[in-house]
């Protein structure tokens, strides 16, 4: 961690007002408030980066959706327990689902409880009228030259989700646009892994060409890949979870928990609406381990393990505060330039503690080979071994941090 005195002393000059001795607590805080400031302006956290909250297609398929109906009934509030979603569409033929996932695809794409193959069918659906609706905007002469070239580039990516085979299990094309997408079996299976991504999340690095690791679908097709390596036997499926509003750079929106909190909420909504009774792994990156953490109390019981990586903190100053029964594990590489970030919070800003440190009290994992802040899904590594050695359930295959001897203890 960058030391206090690399700055000389933040607060000579500031014109904060006397407040005792350098050794008091009123002190102490306000110098740790202007070591965060002074750091987050130096390294560019300050900028100012505001999200589109303009009310976009899905919102028109919500309200079309509250009108409609299907063989005389109303249909359900997309609010309803994924119980009573299910419950609804048991009781629907085949030829009346799709009817309605072909209708309200923005809808059912995005339903909790509707059948995993319906919201397939649903978003393949959505995807196809997103990539027209782009097409257009392409050769659309209102539009700025940066207003076409987006356009461009969001025709390819979701022209690239539309390709046969993929599974995308939630997709919004609002604003910078949300998605998630399915590796596996997701009905079948016994183990299911959830890569939850950190800053510049969103429809337009949901995957990538260059650096593809870095990205939620490299980082969560890796993992799916590596599970099924380590146990072919066990049926696994991993998400690729980038169904929430991330931080667009290091602005304030990434030194502040608010986008967590709405975040940590639809984690903590998507958990419980999986199918089936499978175990649940959570692989937490950067700013994502800031959205588990505000989640981790909340989670289902079918959350056996909470892994961060790269973390900026959890909101919490050690691992018993996360009030979890979820084995909770830590990784870092000695690269990484996260470690640089003040561990700290104060005043809205910054994450709390170091998850990585002795004090926290996580379970701490060796990222052998991993290289820098995005390189902990990369094949080879020893991170992503860990990550499906703890996906699959394999806790005696986990290779721990050197001075963290006692890690796996009473993980069987």
């Amino acid at each position: 961690m960058t030391s206090f005195s690399a700055f000389g002393n933040p607060l000579s000059g500031s014109g904060f007002p006397a407040t005792g001795a350098p050794g008091s607590t009123a002190w102490r805080a306000l110098l740790a408030l202007a070591v965060v400031l002074v750091l987050l302006a130096t390294t560019g956290w300050t900028a100012i980066r505001k999200s589109d909250d303009t009310p976009g297609p899905r919102a028109a398929a919500l309200l079309a959706w509250e009108k409609g109906s299907v063989a005389g009934r109303a249909l359900p509030a997309p609010d309803w327990r994924p119980g009573a979603i299910a419950r609804f569409f048991r009781t629907l033929s085949t030829a009346q689902q799709y009817r309605l996932a072909d209708r309200y695809p923005l809808v059912v794409g995005n339903l909790g409880g509707a059948p995993v193959t319906l919201r397939y069918r649903a978003n393949h659906a959505a995807l196809e009228d997103a990539r027209d609706v782009e097409r257009k905007r392409m050769t659309d002469q209102r539009l700025t030259d940066e207003g076409r070239n987006e356009a461009g580039r969001r025709m390819h990516r979701f022209e690239s989700m539309l390709h046969p085979g993929r599974q995308i299990l939630s997709f919004d094309p609002t604003g910078r646009g949300r998605a998630a997408e399915v590796f596996g079996d997701l009905d079948r299976a016994q183990s299911v892994s959830v890569v939850v991504p950190g800053v510049d999340t969103e429809l337009l690095t949901f995957e990538k060409t260059e650096r593809s690791y870095s990205a939620p679908v490299g980082m969560a097709r890796a993992l799916q890949d590596q599970q099924s390596a380590r146990s072919p036997q066990l049926r696994t499926a991993t998400v690729a979870w980038a169904d929430y509003t991330a931080p667009v750079g290091l602005g304030m929106d990434a030194a502040s928990g608010d986008l967590a909190q709405d975040g940590g909420d639809r984690l903590r909504d998507f958990v419980r609406e999986l199918p089936g009774a499978s175990r649940v792994a959570l692989f937490c990156h950067s700013y994502g381990s800031v959205v588990c953490g505000v989640a981790a109390h909340e989670l289902s019981p079918r959350v056996s393990d909470i892994t961060v990586s790269g973390s900026p903190g959890m909101r919490a100053d050690k691992a018993d505060q996360l009030d979890t029964r979820a084995h909770v594990w830590a990784t870092r590489d000695q690269d990484d330039w996260i470690a640089d970030v003040p561990h700290m919070e104060f005043g809205g800003l910054g994450h709390g503690a170091d998850p990585v440190s002795p004090a926290f009290g996580s379970r701490r994992l060796a990222a052998d080979g991993a290289v820098g802040h995005t390189g902990y899904f990369v094949p080879g590594t020893g991170s992503l071994a860990n990550f499906a050695a703890i996906g699959t359930g394999s806790y005696g295959a986990v290779n721990c941090a050197s001075n963290d001897p006692g890690c796996t203890a009473a993980t069987d």
